[in-house]
């Protein structure tokens, strides 16, 4: 029953029809504070809703104040891990919240973040390995988000230590595998190829334009990437919903980056 559970979980946070998903996460204030964008988080979140997304991401305080109520639904998963930027060991993070305690609180799923290359990795892999057994007792998908940042990485986009961060992920019982983009369809294929579950790409930093965000999306796409989970570039945008169906274009119809584009002509 548990295997079913997770089926139909897993429906609530990816396109039927397509098998990818376009994710959005809003967790961001744990880290950085009430940062643009989400200071009127519910207001946020029925602007992705509206464009299409299929999930947002969010910490379990803020479930009942921001994403149930009006407007289209969207799924929800739960984010189990946090630090701050506050902290001197701001890559090293701590679960604040159980498997069981995000069911209750209504979740399609769960999300864990796992920094590897520092002083911090063998509790946080110590705690994945956790959340991954109650995950799977539960039948609720956990998303890996898995990033190579510590005094032993050099470049945190480097497609070695990225297609190794996935292959964590999946190695340690992760649905879905969250990572960087590591800049080319060529390198990322990699990455894809190494990981036997879902991967989908992060967002990043704001970046500088439109089209840079959506040559990301299309080239993790061409890649056999399984969608995005892009956080400012979408709720910091001067439109979140024209943005979000601009990226769900490309991940779930197909369109190369000039059609994405035109959702976007102000």
């Amino acid at each position: 029953m548990t295997i079913l559970g997770k089926k139909i979980r897993m429906e609530r946070i990816f396109n039927r029809n397509t098998g990818k998903t376009v994710i959005v996460p809003m967790d961001h204030g744990m880290s950085v504070g009430p940062i643009e964008g989400l200071i009127d988080l519910k207001s946020a979140i029925q602007k992705v809703a509206q464009g299409g997304a299929n999930a947002i991401v969010e910490h379990k305080g803020l479930v009942e104040g921001g994403h149930r109520g009006k407007g289209k639904d969207i799924g929800l998963i739960i984010h189990l891990s946090a630090s701050t930027s506050l902290s001197p060991y701001p890559n090293a993070k701590t679960l604040i919240c159980t498997v069981e305690e995000a069911l209750k609180l209504g979740a399609d799923a769960v999300s864990i973040h796992v920094n590897l290359g520092n002083g911090g990795e063998k509790e946080m892999l110590q705690d994945f390995g956790r959340v991954s057994y109650e995950a799977r007792t539960w039948g609720i998908p956990l998303l890996a988000m898995i990033y190579p940042r510590g005094d032993k990485i050099k470049n945190e986009y480097d497609v070695d230590v990225i297609k190794h961060a996935a292959r964590v992920g999946c190695e340690a019982g992760a649905d879905i595998v969250k990572v960087s983009y590591t800049g080319s369809v060529e390198t990322f294929k990699q990455v894809t190829a190494g990981c036997s579950v879902p991967v989908v790409i992060a967002g990043g930093e704001k970046m500088e334009s439109d089209r840079q965000i959506l040559e990301m999306v299309k080239g993790s796409i061409d890649a056999g990437g399984a969608g995005v989970s892009i956080g400012r570039n979408v709720f910091q945008h001067k439109d979140p919903k024209a943005m979000m169906q601009a990226i769900c274009a490309i991940v779930h119809e197909g369109a190369d980056v000039e059609e994405a584009l035109q959702h976007l002509n102000f």
